[in-house]
């Protein structure tokens, strides 16, 4: 039914059967970007996306909220979600409000960028906007433990970064030119979707983080407050804001289900090695 004619039908019901409250669906997007182990997950457009098209496409929506609690992770998920946010909005022609809980950093904000408006609490953390790999390199380890390491590759450049070997120069270029360039769309991004920010460019895109309210005073963000204030302020105290929940379960989920034998160990060990990722992820903003 067009909503033309659904107003105008409605505006001829009597009160009592109107639906007057407005709604706004909310969406949490939380945890590191990215997998966190081989058989955990973390925020991906995979895992997601089902939550945000029944967002989207809930009837007579007035906008969509987003929840974001994130320190960043895969620069080409949290481009393929913030995408994604951007064309189901589109089509549903509602605007978009991102609030930020601790964290909305690197590519957690990539994906706050998404929305058309921005709210932080005064002490979350927002910005982080650059590009960072990081690894170990064990070659003194391997010499050490009489171990000889033995790659065999068709290209000089198929065994880039190995941490069982020396640094290659060539390879850190390489590096550093992707960084580069995934930088620069980083940069362009933000650029369009906020383009009223202030500062020392130089300062802004150095991958330094900021509080809520310094990011207000930035243009990072657009106001300070919290879901449940700003929603009530902006569309009414009876507002609706139905939580869509992302639905989660992959391998792992799966054989626990089945209750496999060994699969609780498994689960065990899975557990603590993103325990140990999520945690390290987290800690570069003190959280």
């Amino acid at each position: 039914m067009p909503l033309a004619f659904r107003t105008a039908l409605r505006s001829i019901l009597p009160e009592r059967f109107r639906r007057t409250h407005p709604v706004v669906p909310v969406v949490r997007l939380s945890g590191p970007i990215g997998a966190v182990s081989p058989l955990r997950q973390g925020l991906s457009l995979g895992a997601c996306a089902p939550a945000l098209e029944r967002a989207f496409t809930m009837k007579e929506i007035a906008a969509v909220a987003l929840v974001i609690n994130s320190p960043g992770g895969s620069a080409a998920q949290s481009h393929l979600i913030h995408r994604r946010i951007r064309a189901l909005a589109a089509d549903a022609k509602v605007p978009v409000i991102a609030f930020v809980e601790d964290v909305a950093a690197s590519g957690g904000y990539m994906i706050a960028c998404a929305a058309d408006e921005i709210v932080a609490d005064p002490s979350s953390l927002v910005g982080s906007i650059g590009v960072v790999s990081a690894g170990f390199g064990f070659q003194g380890l391997i010499e050490r433990l009489g171990v000889e390491r033995r790659v065999y590759t068709t290209g000089p450049a198929k065994a880039m970064l190995d941490p069982f070997r020396p640094e290659n120069p060539a390879d850190i270029a390489r590096l550093r030119d992707i960084q580069a360039d995934i930088q620069a769309m980083f940069t362009e991004l933000v650029r369009s979707r906020r383009p009223r920010l202030s500062g020392d460019p130089d300062d802004l895109f150095s991958g330094a983080v900021w509080s809520g309210r310094q990011g207000l005073a930035l243009g990072l963000v657009d106001a300070l407050g919290d879901v449940r204030g700003t929603l009530r302020a902006r569309f009414g105290e009876k507002v609706k804001t139905p939580l869509v929940e992302q639905v989660r379960g992959g391998l792992l989920a799966r054989l626990l289900r089945r209750k496999e034998p060994g699969v609780e160990a498994l689960a065990a060990l899975e557990g603590a090695v993103a325990l140990l990722e999520e945690r390290a992820a987290w800690a570069r903003f003190g959280l």
